[in-house]
């Protein structure tokens, strides 16, 4: 049913689409220079470069680039989101109890299933793809669907497949895409009722590789009744519409109650809907490299074989002059035999030096330096706390941009992850202080978010060296100290699993049954010592062995006029 405009939704939804791209048209130069210079396989600015094998390298002649994008990625892999260690933890905004037992151990089995899921589904492979985009270009978009088998499943997009748009909050809140699927995917994903006849007969012609453009459009549902409940009236309204047939029907319509895309930006400036990232930065280098590169190659060349002037008796000797070759030149003539057509003095150590500065800017621009800093450290003697206090201090250069992905891809990651997996019921069942609805908080634990914060660590390591030196001259200072607190501020920090921190109330159990068994201890040791004594008093005279005894244990005789009266 069409509007007050005369078109049909589906239209309006390709018209909405158009939009977007336009908007984004600007951006495409800057994406497509560093696309041909950088990663040329990693953007889709036609439909045919949809599984195009042709060799686009043809603008890189050093891959330093590539190597230190390559760097990149693996670093922040390995730094915010490694498939091997808890890089999140589920909290509590009620720290106490968050801090109890059955409600710690809760929130901890709960990410273990969250990082089940991610490891089992495609989630980490969607995630490395991820960094390198944001990397290149600042932006990367991903959709995640519900997936039977593994309960989510990622479709990671490139550069130029898709174009996004923002609210007033500069919330990525739009996504339109744009897709080729063949002829068999979009009828086994649609239904042959969906599509139009010209897929229909591609299919019964068996044509199931022929390609098919659809549009998917997600974006806020303006439309939408909050009093009904089904797919057509969530928050988000999706919307795949079969291209170029000029249909008024959509594919599919239904929607989504959380934004069901990722779509982090490595940098954004003021009301920008896109941002950039290190590749925007290492441009110029890295054309800089690729120029010099070519000279330096021209001048090794004009060296190894330079051009040379050759007599014209000569013209038919051109075998003669190859390596091994004989030649026979009349001495007569010292001016008529070969020589190179010019002297050109080429200085080839001023130009390497020259690349190793440029590649040496690169890797600064990919933060390579920063994730091989060990590596690249050749000095002797160095220590493991040195090594660890400069690892954190360059951590702090990516302080900005890692917050910007904890909040716009990894935190809506772990909540669309939570949701799916209590929709399928996987999740453990909460301890009943847990009130319905109670919202739970994400804290990041990874290694790059352990660095940020290791400055809390610091400052706790100097106030218990700082007490350690006082206590020895005033043991009282020590009582300023609440070792359970440190000991449990320490566990929050690195994300210790709760199973290894015994809660405060049994530590202080176990204490007082230390207490009361040394206690006892003592007094066994020393009842041999009082028998001793006892017998010695016992040998002299008017010594009452049982008097003494319970002299000793608090109780005393009693005296003859107690007993009879």
């Amino acid at each position: 049913m069409a509007d007050g405009t005369g078109l049909s939704p589906a239209r309006l939804a390709l018209q909405r689409k158009e939009q977007l791209f336009t908007e984004r048209a600007s951006w495409l130069p800057a994406w497509r220079e560093i696309a041909e210079f950088m990663r040329p396989r990693s953007a889709r600015f036609m439909p045919s470069d949809r599984n195009n094998g042709n060799k686009r390298t043809q603008a890189i002649l050093d891959n330093a680039v590539l190597i230190a994008g390559r760097t990149l990625a693996s670093g922040m892999m390995s730094g915010m989101t490694s498939p091997a260690r808890p890089w999140f933890r589920l909290a509590l905004a009620d720290r106490d109890l968050m801090q109890y037992g059955p409600v710690k151990q809760w929130l901890h089995d709960c990410r273990e299933v969250l990082l089940s899921v991610f490891a089992k589904s495609n989630t980490y492979n969607a995630l490395h793809q991820g960094y390198s985009q944001l990397g290149y270009f600042g932006n990367w978009a991903c959709f995640i669907e519900d997936d039977f088998d593994n309960v989510q499943h990622c479709y990671p997009l490139v550069v130029g497949e898709y174009a996004l748009d923002t609210d007033g909050r500069g919330r990525v809140v739009s996504l339109a895409r744009e897709m080729q699927q063949t002829a068999a995917q979009v009828v086994e994903e649609f239904g042959r009722d969906a599509v139009s006849q010209t897929v229909r007969n591609l299919y019964d012609g068996h044509r199931y590789n022929a390609l098919v453009p659809i549009v998917h459009l997600v974006e806020p549902n303006r439309d939408r009744d909050p009093r009904l409940m089904d797919s057509r009236h969530k928050r988000w309204a999706s919307r795949y519409i079969e291209a170029g047939n000029n249909r008024d029907t959509f594919l599919r319509e239904s929607g989504y109650d959380r934004f069901p895309a990722l779509t982090p930006r490595w940098e954004v400036e003021g009301q920008d809907v896109y941002g950039t990232g290190p590749g925007a930065d290492a441009v110029g280098d890295v054309k800089q490299l690729q120029q010099e590169q070519l000279r330096k190659a021209q001048a090794i060349d004009y060296q190894s074989n330079p051009p040379i002037q050759v007599p014209t008796a000569y013209k038919d000797s051109a075998r003669s002059r190859l390596p091994g070759g004989v030649m026979f030149v009349d001495a007569s003539s010292p001016t008529g035999g070969i020589r190179n057509a010019f002297e050109v003095p080429l200085q080839l150590g001023d130009l390497r030096e020259d690349i190793a500065e440029v590649r040496q800017r690169i890797r600064a621009a990919f933060y390579a330096d920063l994730f091989l800093m060990v590596a690249n450290d050749q000095r002797s003697g160095v220590t493991a706390s040195e090594i660890a206090e400069k690892h954190e201090e360059k951590m702090l250069m990516l302080g900005p941009v890692l917050e910007r992905l904890h909040h716009e891809e990894l935190t809506p990651l772990v909540d669309n992850a939570f949701e799916r997996a209590a929709k399928a019921g996987i999740l453990p069942e909460p301890p009943r202080e847990l009130q319905p609805g109670m919202r739970l908080d994400i804290e990041f634990i990874s290694t790059l978010a352990q660095a940020q914060r290791a400055v809390q660590a610091q400052s706790t390591d100097r106030l218990l060296g700082t007490i350690g030196s006082v206590s020895a001259i005033f043991p009282e200072a020590r009582d300023k100290i609440d070792i359970d607190a440190v000991i449990d501020s320490y566990a929050d920090l690195y994300g210790t699993d709760p199973k290894l921190v015994i809660p405060t109330d049994q530590a202080q159990a176990l204490r007082e049954q230390r207490a009361k068994a040394q206690q006892m201890a003592q007094l066994g040791a020393a009842v041999p010592e009082l028998a001793k004594t006892a017998q010695t008093l016992g040998a002299t005279d008017g010594g009452n062995v049982q008097d003494v005894l319970n002299r000793f244990t608090g109780y005393g005789t009693p005296s003859p006029q107690d007993v009879r009266s």
